[in-house]
């Protein structure tokens, strides 16, 4: 993290920007180790405001999650036509209360980096990436090395084998995911993952499987409290 960042977010609460994955939860990691004060998890569901957006995490996870973290969950639904709407007004609230800062996952894909940066800039939030421009395979060996425990619920089906489904983030997943040909970081929307312990948790996040699904060219891990 640079010093500009470090003084951005020390001793000053922040949200997070929240999918209940493993880059996520990198972040939130540093921007609490480097003084910030977290508040709250910023999570989109889907328009009937069952599970999250991006990940189909049921939103009862994603609340024992943030229980788990000592946090407030935060949710706005929308659809992904309203995706940006939602999430201005969401960051518009959080600013009336006097959070002026938002720490996001993003790595090093600069398309997301300028999204997150126009739709702050409207609310006056100052966006925060702790996670930037660090080596991808560097940030997985960081998240395994020190106790996070991440398992995959999303496969794009042409990156990956819906055999990946459920497997945990380790040292041997990370090579079966090179040897299929994919950066196994997923910054690319390879595959995505949910996490269930770690430093910054009291205690583990209790999850069991109830299925797999597939649309849209995406297989998804239904998983459940």
């Amino acid at each position: 993290m640079t010093v500009v960042t470090k003084e951005l977010i020390a001793g000053r609460p922040f949200f997070c920007s929240w999918s209940g994955g493993k880059d996520s939860c990198l972040a939130l990691y540093h921007a609490i180790q480097n003084g910030g004060k977290p508040h709250s998890l910023l999570t989109i569901l889907s328009e009937d405001g069952v599970r999250s957006r991006s990940h189909a995490l049921p939103r009862l996870l994603i609340e024992e999650q943030a229980r788990k973290l000592g946090l407030r969950a935060f949710f706005r639904s929308a659809s992904w036509q309203q995706y940006e709407e939602e999430f201005i007004s969401a960051l518009h609230e959080f600013r009336k209360s006097g959070i002026e800062v938002g720490v996001f996952g993003d790595i090093d894909v600069d398309s997301h980096r300028e999204w997150v940066q126009r739709v702050c800039a409207i609310a006056g939030i100052a966006p925060v990436h702790p996670l930037w421009k660090r080596d991808r395979r560097e940030l997985l060996e960081e998240f395994i090395g020190l106790g996070f425990k991440a398992q995959i619920v999303v496969i794009n089906e042409q990156k990956l084998d819906k055999n990946f489904l459920g497997k945990t983030i380790q040292a041997q997943t990370i090579n079966e995911m090179e040897e299929a040909g994919i950066d196994p970081s997923g910054e690319l929307g390879e595959y995505h993952t949910v996490v269930t312990d770690g430093p910054i948790f009291c205690s583990k996040v209790e999850i069991k499987t109830v299925g797999q699904e597939h649309h849209d060219g995406y297989w998804f891990l239904k998983v459940d409290l």
